[in-house]
Formats: structure tokens, C-alpha cells, sequence
């Protein structure tokens, strides 16, 4: 049976309304009725567009089309600023078998069929009552270097289990289903520019909605080389010959609104030549000094990308991006789990290895979570319902490398439902990210942000 059919139907509504929501050339979409509004729906969308040109970058939050020829040189010259990159694992990741309680006498009872055995996974080494998931040994590796930073039970007070607001909750860093803006967007609102889209970039062909600004540009581009012109039926030298065509067709008109087109192609072929080196070197992984894995997914391409893009040094801020595989594992959980968090492990290596080989490994902090976690008794279905703490992780060189929280166990720590109880909250972990890595104000960008402690995240 196709694993893909067993996640429930809430997760494939809210998949599909996220999509929607800045997919270019869709639109915006409508919100179903009782459905709280996505971050990022009321941002308006501008693709640099002239005539049947398109480019494969998509600009949010420009208003009049504000161009960004300063913002993108400061990459030859800008400062290198801290980067985060936000890593989304869709569906509720079971935190109970990521770090599974092994010698728990209540985790084979709650789980006859799916616990998984002592000796599959590594020992988890800041608490040994845990351990790792046999896929996520390279993680593991990260750990034992000092450089991933574990929440074995993070999540929020009152846990909402629906995907579309728990999920919602994450990305607006609030519990507030009002909000529209993301947590990470609030930030460049108030330490980014206008001119430099690239402070808030969504590897994705549409916009993550952590990084909905209300008042500064922010991106989404698939893949560092994907930005290109296309017209229908040109390719090869004519295509090169009509690009390079297009680049001197900035000079100033009379027209205003003719001026303003002209401008917008003359810095979406800036921007062009900035990427193009990326397009000759992605079939052997943008340069890199580290293989990473081999798979049609797109996430270790994006990875290996991202790196090459840091490495050019363009001026790059915050990052979001989302994992393989589904991880509402309704059914079929073990083969699901294990090939999502498979490939996700084994490319946040290569990415961690790449920085470290170009020497950028200081400047960069990769969060990856989940909008919560699985219920603690499996299902009829050889699966796990949804949760409510989950687990996350911070990995970097400059990730402080200690446990934040505790695992509560199973004999007290389950709540009412049957479900983990939290033991950090998401809104204290991005408060720390914002003030010890970010270098902003928390109380400014997260709603109740003096109520939440601040664990040490950075060294």
C-alpha cells in the first residue's frame, strides 16, 4: 500500500493550503471557513516578470516593486552575518521513536508492535535512559562532536493537535491563530533592508510562511540554480544572445511605470549573472568539497546549494526550508519514519561537513522541528495518532551541544491524552535564537516574550 495515503486528511488540507499560498502563479487562496489564517496569505507577491519572461524567483512584501541592486552587492562587500536555517519536518515526527526510551518498562506496553529494539539505536549520551533512532546515527555522530543541541520534549502549554494550527503556532512563533506574519519575518521587519530579498530566503517554489515580513522583501527560489529567464522555444547560444540582450535595458524612460519595468529587468539579470555560476556547477553539487546524498527529493541539492550561496557570500539572514518524507505516520510508521529521517540525517551531515570544509561553519545554525509530536500507544493501523511534545534539534559548530528540557518518561510524564508532556517551550528556544544568535530583541518580534526563559543555545 502507498505509505503516502496514510497520513489523515487534515494534514493533506493544510499541505494544500500552505501551497497554495505563495505558489507562483497561483495566487493567494481562501481560507476554509474555522481555519485559522496561514502567516504569509496577506503578502503581495511579485515575481520579476517582463512580458513572457519569467524568472524562477519569486519577490513577497516589494509593494511598489522596490528594486534590491544594493542589497545584492553587498555581497562583495557585506559584512558575514550569523545565518539561520529552519528545517521542517512535516507532519508531527514521533519525538518517542526519534529518542526512543528503551528500557522504559511502559514503552513496550504502549508500543507491542512498533518499539524499537535496545540494541538498534546509539545511546543517546546526555541522558542514557534514550536512544537515537538507528537512522539518525549521523546526528548522533553531530552530538558526540558537541555540535547538536537535543529538545527531547518541546512544545507549547495547552497542545492544539490539529496540523494547521499547531503548525501555524511554530511559524508566527505564538499561539495566536490571529497573527500573519512569521516569527523569523518580524525579525527582518526590524533588522533587515529594502532592498535585499535575499535577507529572508525560501529554498521552495513557494514562501515559508516563518519568513512572512510585513514590511522588508523576502524570496523564494527552489534552488540557487533555478533563477534564470526562459522564454517558450529559445534555448542554447540564442538564449545566451537574448540575455544578454536584456541586461542594458534599464536605462531611464519618461514613463514611470515604463522606467520601473525596465529597472526591474535590469536587476533581475544583475541578480541572474550573481547566480549563474551556481547553474554551472549544480550537476557536480555547486562545488563542493563533501558528497552529499544521492536522491531526486531536491533537499540535499537545496543543502548543497545553500552552502554554495554562503560560501559567495550573499547576504543571506534567515533560511527556511522543508525535509523529505511525511512524518503524520497514521500507519506503516516504521518504514515511513525510517526513509524520511534517513535522507534528512544523512544530508544535515554533508551540510554540516560542506560549512566546515569552506570554513563557514561559525556563521551558521540549522533548527529542525516538527508541528508536534505522536501519541504515546500506537494505533490498530501498525502506526501513531497525533501528540503533542515533539522533539527538535539545533546543530552548528556554535550550537551550545547540551540537552534543553528534559524527557519526562512515561510513567509521569504523559498528560490526560496519552500524549508526551512538554518540557521546553518553542517560544523560550527562538527568544534565545533571536538575542543569542541573532543579535535582536525577542520582546519585539515574539508576543509574551518576557514570560518565556531562555535556555543557552549559543557558545
Amino acid at each position: 500500500m502507498d505509505r503516502s495515503c496514510h497520513h489523515c486528511n487534515e494534514f493533506s488540507r493544510a499541505s494544500l493550503l500552505r501551497r497554495g499560498a505563495a505558489e507562483a502563479g497561483r495566487g493567494l487562496p481562501a481560507i476554509e471557513p474555522g481555519m485559522p489564517l496561514p502567516a504569509g496569505t496577506g503578502l503581495d507577491r511579485r515575481s520579476f516578470v517582463s512580458g513572457a519572461l519569467g524568472l524562477a524567483l519569486s519577490v513577497y512584501g516589494l509593494g511598489k516593486l522596490k528594486l534590491f541592486e544594493d542589497g545584492i552587492a553587498q555581497a562583495a562587500s557585506g559584512p558575514s552575518q550569523p545565518v539561520l536555517v529552519s528545517v521542517f519536518l512535516p507532519g508531527g515526527a514521533d519525538s518517542l521513536s526519534v529518542l526512543y526510551p528503551a528500557l522504559d518498562p511502559g514503552y513496550r506496553k504502549l508500543r507491542p508492535t512498533l518499539a524499537l529494539a535496545e540494541s538498534a539505536g546509539p545511546v543517546f549520551a546526555e541522558d542514557t535512559r534514550l536512544q537515537w533512532h538507528p537512522k539518525l546515527e549521523p546526528l548522533a555522530t553531530l552530538h558526540g562532536e558537541g555540535k547538536v543541541s537535543v529538545m527531547p520534549a518541546i512544545g507549547y502549554t495547552h497542545p492544539d493537535q490539529s496540523h494547521f494550527t499547531s503548525r501555524h503556532f511554530w511559524e508566527v512563533g505564538a499561539t495566536d491563530a490571529r497573527l500573519t506574519s512569521g516569527w523569523m519575518g518580524r525579525y527582518l521587519d526590524r533588522h533587515g533592508t529594502r532592498d535585499n530579498p535575499l535577507q529572508g530566503l525560501s529554498l521552495d517554489y513557494q514562501l515559508q510562511p516563518a519568513l512572512a515580513s510585513l514590511k522588508v522583501p523576502v524570496a523564494s527560489l527552489a534552488a540557487p540554480d533555478e533563477y534564470t529567464f526562459g522564454a517558450p522555444g529559445v534555448w542554447g547560444e540564442v538564449e545566451n544572445r537574448m540575455l544578454e540582450a536584456l541586461g542594458p535595458l534599464g536605462a531611464h524612460r519618461s514613463d514611470p511605470f515604463l522606467d520601473q519595468a525596465a529597472k526591474a529587468t535590469a536587476q533581475s539579470d544583475r541578480l541572474r549573472r550573481q547566480l549563474a555560476p551556481f547553474a554551472k556547477n549544480s550537476d557536480n553539487g555547486f562545488g563542493s568539497p563533501v558528497p552529499y546524498p544521492a536522491d531526486d527529493s531536491g533537499f540535499p541539492r537545496q543543502l548543497a546549494g545553500l552552502a554554495a550561496m554562503l560560501a559567495a557570500n550573499l547576504p543571506l539572514r534567515c533560511v527556511a526550508l522543508t525535509a523529505p518524507g511525511e512524518y503524520d505516520t497514521h500507519a506503516d510508521q516504521p518504514q515511513a519514519l525510517a526513509d524520511g529521517l534517513d535522507l534528512t540525517a544523512r544530508t544535515l551531515l554533508s551540510f554540516q561537513r560542506d560549512l566546515e570544509a569552506r570554513g563557514l561553519a561559525d556563521r551558521v545554525l540549522t533548527l529542525v522541528w516538527s508541528e508536534f509530536g505522536r501519541r504515546g500507544e500506537e494505533n490498530g493501523s501498525d502506526g501513531t495518532d497525533h501528540g503533542a511534545a515533539g522533539a527538535a534539534f539545533l546543530i552548528g559548530s556554535r550550537a551550545r551541544g547540551q540537552m534543553v528540557g528534559e524527557f519526562p518518561g512515561l510513567t509521569n510524564g504523559l498528560d490526560d491524552d496519552g500524549n508526551l508532556r512538554p518540557t521546553s517551550d518553542f517560544r523560550g528556544v527562538y527568544c534565545s535564537l533571536l538575542e543569542q544568535w541573532l543579535g535582536g530583541d525577542a520582546s519585539a518580534v515574539i508576543p509574551g516574550a518576557k514570560s518565556f526563559s531562555r535556555p543557552a543555545l549559543v557558545k
